[in-house]
């Protein structure tokens, strides 16, 4: 047994069985409330600079899917081409049984370095930060710990304070097409989950993904492109004042704009407006958000750790709220065809209760009237 530790910022030290690559890495510790779906958190770029801590026990049930089971190209079961977070946190690693796994858990976690803990109390874990807040931390596997070093390196280091688009961005154009399109949309990468590119691939449109420091309007030009996605990303979404200035001009240009999780954030910072921290953010597949239109309700995934201050809001207004705490889920521009949402409404992991928000983007891009 490979002995493992889990040190927080505030002292709490947990101790537990290693599993993964040994090592040290520094995170936030986060959670995600998801029975399934570790594959997809784990290859989240939203989660880059984070610990992951999982609240169901048995992680590792069906191992690690192969990632030839595609769709349009693109791994199904995978949101990015390598896991992205700092270090995983489970009750308890299992072993799998199921047709389409390649690997176990374990092995995956070892093959790319990313270093494990199990056999601690994660309810405690999360209570504790529930309690707290996210707060950042250290997992050590393998190694002797310095406990007076680690701490001083928590308390020098922010993940508030960190930019984390070059560590998962793209640094070319990337282009996808399904069998037949019949519109152009560029999608701005802050390092999109695959299943967002997915979600556009199947409702007809050719995606070309441009790295977030080129110009989407020069790239909307030169594809002919019918609209702009802003999607998800890791990180302080204050701290991409170049991405800000991006958006502000692609509004002002009466583009169509969808924004998802870190886009509506960005776009609601181009409006003028503010975005605050939340207590320990919303991470999960079954958050349940309100259309205050409809007064319907429907369940989501998410996976941020931002909200956007309503009351900052000024040509945008807000559509939908979270049902549990009542942030903002979604907005509109009152004069142009731009519309956002926090929550993930291409499911993967997760419910397709919100599919609908990319047929609307689709009716914004027909310059149809969609009341959103």
């Amino acid at each position: 047994m490979v002995h493992a530790q889990l040190l927080l910022e505030d002292g709490t030290l947990l101790e537990g069985e290693g599993c993964g690559a040994p090592g040290i890495r520094y995170g936030e510790i986060v959670f995600s409330t998801g029975m399934v779906g570790y594959p997809e958190s784990l290859t989240d770029p939203s989660y880059k600079g984070h610990l992951l801590t999982m609240t169901y026990p048995l992680m590792g049930n069906y191992g690690v899917p192969r990632k030839d089971i595609a769709l349009h190209g693109i791994p199904l079961h995978f949101e990015s081409d390598r896991i992205q977070v700092e270090g995983f946190i489970v009750s308890s690693v299992t072993r799998s049984n199921h047709w389409a796994s390649e690997m176990e858990l374990d092995e995956w976690l070892k093959t790319e370095q990313i270093p494990g803990i199990q056999g601690i109390d994660t309810r405690m874990l999360v209570k504790h930060i529930r309690s707290g807040g996210v707060m950042m931390g250290a997992l050590v596997v393998g190694e002797h710990m310095d406990t007076e070093k680690v701490l001083h390196t928590l308390a020098s280091t922010s993940y508030d304070s960190q930019q984390f688009l070059k560590q998962v961005a793209p640094s070319h154009t990337i282009s996808h097409e399904p069998p037949t399109w019949k519109k152009t949309v560029i999608v701005v990468d802050c390092g999109i989950k695959y299943g967002i590119v997915r979600a556009l691939l199947s409702q007809g449109f050719r995606v070309i993904r441009i790295p977030p420091t080129a110009d989407p309007l020069t790239c909307a030009d030169k594809y002919t492109a019918q609209g702009v996605v802003f999607g998800n990303g890791p990180g302080n979404p204050a701290l991409l004042t170049d991405l800000i200035d991006t958006a502000r001009t692609v509004i002002e240009a009466g583009t169509p704009a969808l924004g998802i999780c870190l886009g509506s954030q960005i776009l609601a910072l181009a409006d003028g407006g503010s975005v605050y921290k939340l207590p320990y953010g919303h991470r999960g597949v079954n958050k349940p958000v309100k259309d205050l239109q409809t007064q319907r309700a429907f369940v989501t995934t998410q996976n941020h750790g931002y909200a956007i201050q309503e009351d900052s809001l000024n040509d945008f207004s807000c559509t939908m709220i979270n049902i549990d705490d009542g942030s903002v889920e979604g907005i509109s521009h009152s004069i142009h065809p731009v519309l956002a949402v926090q929550f993930h409404p291409e499911a993967s992991p997760g419910p397709t209760d919100s599919r609908w928000v990319f047929h609307r983007f689709s009716q914004l891009m027909e310059g149809e009237n969609c009341d959103c």
